[in-house]
């Protein structure tokens, strides 16, 4: 027995996908504090860096953010 399935229809994005970032944190297992540690890439550019501080990971998204169109491609 088989099922069809309807395709979902085309959705546009409800956000620009130009400003989506992926962030990957570090793990402690040590019990400390959380560090703010890790790697952020910038999803449509593929830039990215390696950050050691909440401010380093500020100061990379919007350096990138500042480099963009205003309008969404």
């Amino acid at each position: 027995m088989s099922t069809t399935r309807n395709p979902t229809p085309q959705q546009t994005p409800s956000l620009p996908t130009n400003r989506a970032f992926v962030v990957q944190f570090h793990s402690r297992t040590d019990g400390s504090s959380p560090q703010w540690a890790g790697r952020v890439e910038h999803v449509s550019s593929g830039q990215a860096i390696h950050f050691d501080s909440w401010e380093q990971l500020q100061q990379f998204v919007a350096q990138v953010l500042q480099s963009l169109p205003e309008q969404p491609p």
